[in-house]
């Protein structure tokens, strides 16, 4: 069996690293005194994705992205509210896509603990062109009877 090499080497992490402090924007924060700590864990070339583990301590404040973030709950609980709709509960397991404009409210019943992945959004024009782009070149590998490539889809997402 021979081994296929990647073009380019993947990243590999662990979670558990230190965690260094990360205030919270002072004016953001509603009430207590939250205490925030992250560290990058791997990030693409370019820096448009990277991925971060972060802990809060109990504290209630308003997080504004400027960056589309999907966040896996890692350990603890959190109350979120973007003002659509009743808070939403996170626990651990949960995972929740916050896109970039966003803006919500946290709150941190004791401690939160999660795993972050960012990823910088494209112009929408820019986007256009590119999923133009990936639909041609899928056509392209059909016909041609190469199997596709990763669309970046997960099976039943749009």
């Amino acid at each position: 069996m021979s081994v296929v090499v990647s073009p380019v080497p993947i990243a590999v992490a662990k979670t558990g690293v230190p965690l260094t402090l990360a205030p919270i924007v002072p004016e953001w924060v509603v009430s207590g005194a939250p205490v925030a700590r992250n560290a990058i864990l791997s990030h693409s070339k370019d820096w448009t994705a990277f991925t971060m583990e972060w802990d809060c301590t109990t504290g209630e404040f308003d997080w504004f992205y400027d960056l589309d973030e999907t966040v896996h709950i890692l350990e603890g609980s959190v109350i979120l509210d973007d003002g659509h709709g009743p808070a939403r509960h996170l626990g651990v397991g949960d995972i929740v896509f916050f896109p970039a404009g966003s803006r919500v409210r946290w709150r941190v019943e004791t401690y939160v603990h999660k795993l972050a992945f960012f990823r910088q959004p494209f112009p929408k024009a820019m986007s256009f062109g590119l999923k133009v782009t990936r639909r041609l070149n899928r056509m392209a590998r059909s016909a041609l009877g190469r199997a596709p490539a990763s669309s970046g889809k997960a099976k039943g997402v749009a």
